[in-house]
């Protein structure tokens, strides 16, 4: 008899769980889930082994099993939204599912007029919605009816005894508090955006996700839809983890943006960042990494063309971008790895390509093309000789794009005005490092002649011209530069002397004329060695930040040699 109702009991444990598994009797799992619980918690101390070979499924596996798949009839719902678009869906399947929905001011209106019953949460707290609608859902009747905890039998006595509605479902959509910073400076219209009761009721539904299925932003109104239609009306456990994790991301973003905006002028001693808008790529820095990108490219760049933008793509577009605005006549950049192996400024837009491209036509070969100026055709038409990733301009002429776009993963970008922020961070460690931007372009004005012989005017235009592109190249960096064009440059060197051998190496390669170059440092020189190798190269104009303890030294051997250098007083590392 002992085994019998054992063999009964596991077969109908078996069955009513595939029933809830596969959703056919949904209805039914609702009324004997905790029927079958105790039949499942009464069958393990059963005695039962004797018939092992007659059994599908051990009685200790079915809790596991249930406790995964068991759904929750959604019975009430709370809505309080600021974007109403998207709701009329919803609405119709809670309705369908006899769900009592209680809302608030504009949203219930709404729900009304689209033909759909609902409370007020005024005639459930007895109480007005005040101080401009500051204060509506702040409400124990509200609140305990989230957060009641539905398996302790003291707190469902206080519900009783308090007459407090139960809610199991709650769809929020915050105030726009960023999209408000953004369009408005004035601060009472920010401040009004700061949501309180929503954020509220996000983190208190979340919080009793166990019982309470949470929906925090019209981002969500799609999964909550797909629920609702394809489970009847219910969810599980998992599904209200899922919709609790959304939840908590969408609130610690949201508190993370209004810090933000607080901290521009408190500067507390913290560093917060949140961005939900991660974009997928291909991989990262390698085939084995995987890659994603946080932040928003549409408000740096248009893509018109081409195949998806890589990892390294955006790492080196960074550098390209930050390095052509620094340009104000026609200038064309080629960028491998972040660092300019071929850069030129001249009237005329072709003339620039073309010497850029002369300064290092080998290492521009599956280059990054950037210009500061509209690109014509005939500047496209030199362009596409050479095999290159991406080109980014701030537009292109109809005749020019139709001579681009004829490879067809060509990557063609349009840049947008965009000023990038001015704190820099990496992680590094366990930790980030956090900096101020290198904003210091200097200016002839901002040079200081320290030899007896200064530079020309055009030599004092390459040497800033030179600087520049130092700035934005990896250390220890060495730039040569003559008729604002770039003709050599050493990069990411362990010392100065041989990023300056491997600039000159690089000039020479491509029969450049070193005479009457100028050279510039990102750093200091500290030694002499640098200016006498330059010098017998047949360089005579130097610029570098100075600082060293060894400065005379160098000022000494330009002297000696008719050499002219200028002081700017600050260093461009770049790691």
């Amino acid at each position: 008899m002992q085994i019998q109702i054992t063999f009964i009991c596991k077969y109908f444990t078996l069955y009513a769980c595939y029933s809830i598994i596969y959703n056919k009797y949904t209805e039914l799992s609702f009324i004997l889930s905790d029927f079958i619980k105790n039949i499942l918690k009464l069958s393990i101390f059963i005695e039962f082994y004797h018939c092992k070979s007659h059994c599908f499924l051990r009685p200790l596996h079915f809790p596991k099993l249930l406790n995964k798949t068991a759904l929750k009839k959604i019975k009430s719902a709370l809505i309080s939204v600021f974007h109403k678009d998207g709701l009329q869906p919803i609405l119709e399947q809670l309705d369908k599912h006899n769900v009592e929905i209680i809302s608030t001011g504009g949203t219930y209106d709404h729900i009304i007029k689209q033909g759909f019953k609902a409370k007020t949460v005024e005639s459930i707290t007895n109480y007005p919605s005040i101080f401009g609608g500051r204060v509506k859902t702040l409400h124990p009747d509200i609140f305990g009816g989230i957060l009641y905890r539905r398996d302790l039998d003291n707190d469902q006595k206080q519900l009783e005894e308090y007459h407090i509605p139960s809610i199991d479902l709650v769809i929020v959509d915050l105030y726009p508090f960023e999209e408000t910073v953004a369009s408005t400076n004035d601060e009472s219209q920010i401040i009004e955006k700061i949501d309180i009761g929503g954020i509220s009721l996000i983190r208190a539904a979340a919080k009793n996700y166990k019982d309470v299925i949470i929906v925090p932003s019209k981002e969500q109104y799609g999964s909550l839809l797909d629920l609702l239609t394809n489970q009847n009306g219910a969810s599980s456990i998992e599904d209200r983890k899922t919709f609790a994790a959304e939840a908590f991301k969408v609130s610690s973003h949201y508190d993370t943006a209004i810090f933000n905006y607080f901290n521009q002028t408190e500067k507390l001693d913290a560093f917060k960042i949140s961005d939900q808008n991660g974009h997928v790529l291909r991989y990262g820095e390698n085939p084995h990494q995987k890659g994603v990108f946080y932040g928003n490219m549409d408000k740096v760049f248009t893509q018109l063309h081409g195949k998806a933008i890589s990892y390294n793509n955006l790492v080196d577009l960074d550098g390209a971008i930050k390095l052509i605005k620094e340009f104000n006549e026609p200038t064309f950049a080629i960028l491998k790895h972040t660092n300019a192996c071929g850069l030129a400024s001249d009237n005329n837009l072709t003339m620039a390509w073309k010497k850029a491209l002369a300064g290092d036509p080998i290492s521009a070969f599956g280059g990054v093309l950037a210009t500061n100026k509209e690109v014509d055709e005939t500047t496209a038409t030199e362009i596409n000789k050479l095999f290159f990733e991406i080109i980014i301009a701030p537009s292109y002429s109809e005749t020019a794009l139709e001579v681009l776009k004829q490879k067809k993963n060509r990557i063609i970008l349009q840049a947008n005005s965009y000023n990038f922020p001015d704190i820099t961070y990496k992680s590094v460690l366990n930790g980030t490092l956090i900096q101020g931007t290198d904003d210091i372009t200097e200016s002839k004005e901002d040079t200081k002649t320290i030899t007896k012989l200064a530079p020309s005017n055009q030599e004092l235009e390459d040497l800033v011209f030179a600087n520049i592109i130092v700035k934005h190249t990896k250390s220890n960096a060495i730039v040569l530069v003559k008729n604002k064009q770039l003709i050599g440059s050493g990069t990411g060197q362990t010392s100065r002397v041989d990023a300056l051998k491997q600039s000159i190496l690089k000039a020479e390669s491509f029969k450049l004329d070193l005479h009457n170059a100028v050279m510039a440092s990102d750093a200091f020189f500290p030694f002499a060695d640098s200016v006498e190798i330059a010098h017998k190269a047949g360089i005579n104009a130097v610029i570098q930040p100075g600082g060293s303890v060894r400065d005379q030294e160098t000022i000494d051997y330009c002297n000696e040699h008719q050499m002219s250098m200028v002081f700017t007083g600050n260093r461009h590392f770049k790691h």
